[in-house]
């Protein structure tokens, strides 16, 4: 990440701050400049404006940049298709998760994919990689409504 370019006040930091914390957090859920200007409680082009500033990329090219991220940690390290990837990541249009993945890496997903497939270490089944997320999104330490722990050898809490 770039050094800032332009100084803010704290209070618009801690702002920007929230809002790149919410990004990093839910990068595959559908996000746009409106969602992202509120969660930092700030107008949408000052919001634009000082993120820009601040980061040295606009609030949308940093939501790109780390769906991509993901992406080859997932095409690094899973069976899933480039297909499945990209959905997981975000992107509801193969063809701009590739363009912007192109734009990103230098190579295709499918290129970056098998040159790992290639020399990497044996990959995770993507089943447990959703089964995962599908465990941490279960709410309290005894699950969620439907009972599923994350950890299903563990005695149900006494309530």
């Amino acid at each position: 990440m770039p050094e800032p370019v332009r100084r803010v006040p704290g209070d618009v930091l801690i702002h920007l701050r929230r809002a790149r914390d919410h990004i990093d957090r839910h990068f595959a859920e559908d996000l746009d400049l409106d969602a992202l200007a509120a969660t930092a409680r700030l107008s949408k082009f000052h919001f634009l404006r000082s993120f820009a500033a601040v980061y040295g990329t606009t609030p949308l090219a940093y939501l790109g940049e780390r769906r991509v991220e993901r992406a080859q940690d997932l095409l690094r390290t899973t069976n899933l298709t480039v297909t499945e990837v990209c959905h997981a990541v975000g992107y509801s249009s193969l063809g701009s998760f590739s363009t912007r993945f192109r734009e990103i890496v230098g190579e295709t997903p499918s290129a970056f994919q098998t040159r790992y497939a290639v020399r990497g270490a044996p990959r995770i089944p993507g089943c447990w990689v959703f089964m995962a997320g599908l465990v941490e999104r279960r709410d309290g330490p005894g699950g969620g409504a439907d009972g599923i722990r994350s950890n299903p050898g563990e005695a149900p809490s006494a309530s």
